[in-house]
């Protein structure tokens, strides 16, 4: 097949990689391809802000009580902050974290954009899991995700914000005394766990590395019968710094946002077959294997693979 040259999709993961034994889901029910949720927020308050470049394999912290930037749309509350990301380097590897400070947190909200600030993704603040602190990490939430950019695109940009929502929430940590106990193998003290509210300020960090593992695609690169996918950019476009848009993004309808399924019906065998590989690959743990099968069943007119993978990594967990 021949690829429609109209079209440039934007890959996503939204995989969690866990590098303790013990931490909470995201949610897993998330679809970042929806906007549906995401924040209206007008091209010319995008382009007042100031985009910090973000580089492969560094870390990059954002105290966003003294450099976070004022943006006033929607329920976005506090200061946010904003990055931009190479996006000739191939698929990037995309890790955030807001560390935990007096018992206050800094809950995420991550809005993806092509290089003429478009909305392409949506990672909400229930994408962002705690993860209990360790050798060498703090009590934070954090989340990792691989994003692919479209031939031609030249930026990605990330708005990282909370909401007045998020504040309003709170998060469980668990208790030193509980952690210490649980790493020498002795026995976990009945004790209360401290709790964190969520402020309008935090410590974020920001982790860029390239990676060549698999990703979910967002919208058909290939001819289909289905709707138009969520495009990213445009071949026929100059690759050079966005041009604003004259008026402000309205988030499309969560329709849009599951992958374009064929008009026939999927065979009994077909659906089988990729049930089972879902389920085969959430067992061993390779959850972005079993995302992009849910994505390739759903796209062949499966109905039942997106209950089997949320089935499967509830049972996991």
């Amino acid at each position: 097949m021949k690829m429609k040259k109209s079209l440039l999709a934007l890959c996503l993961s939204a995989g969690l990689l866990a590098s303790l034994p013990a931490v909470s889901l995201a949610d897993v029910n998330i679809v970042p391809q929806d906007l549906s949720a995401a924040p209206a927020i007008p091209a010319s308050a995008l382009q007042q802000l100031q985009w910090t470049p973000v580089s492969q394999n560094k870390a990059y912290t954002t105290n966003l009580a003294t450099g976070g930037q004022s943006l006033n749309a929607g329920e976005i509350t506090g200061p946010v902050a904003a990055y931009s990301v190479p996006a000739s380097i191939g698929e990037l590897t995309i890790t955030l974290t807001s560390r935990v400070a007096n018992n206050s947190v800094y809950a995420p909200n991550v809005l993806v954009l092509d290089q003429n600030l478009h909305p392409a993704a949506y990672f909400p603040s229930s994408f962002f899991a705690y993860q209990e602190p360790g050798v060498m990490a703090d009590n934070r939430l954090e989340g990792t995700f691989k994003l692919t950019p479209a031939l031609g695109q030249q930026k990605l940009y990330l708005l990282v914000f909370t909401t007045d929502k998020d504040t309003k929430q709170t998060t469980t940590m668990v208790d030193p005394a509980k952690a210490y106990a649980k790493g020498n193998g002795n026995a976990i003290p009945d004790i209360p766990d401290p709790i964190a509210s969520h402020g309008t300020t935090g410590n974020l960090q920001l982790k860029v590395k390239t990676s060549s593992g698999s990703s979910i695609l967002v919208g058909p690169l290939f001819g289909s019968s289905g709707p138009d996918p969520v495009t990213v950019g445009n071949t026929a476009a100059p690759a050079t710094a966005y041009a604003a848009p004259a008026t402000a993004y309205a988030a499309p309808a969560a329709s849009t946002a599951a992958p374009a399924a064929k008009s026939e019906p999927i065979l009994n065998d077909t659906e089988s077959y990729y049930n089972q590989a879902i389920k085969q690959a959430v067992n061993k743990g390779d959850v972005d294997k079993a995302l992009k099968l849910l994505n390739e069943a759903e796209r062949l007119g499966s109905t039942s693979a997106r209950k089997t993978f949320i089935s499967s990594v509830k049972g996991k967990g």
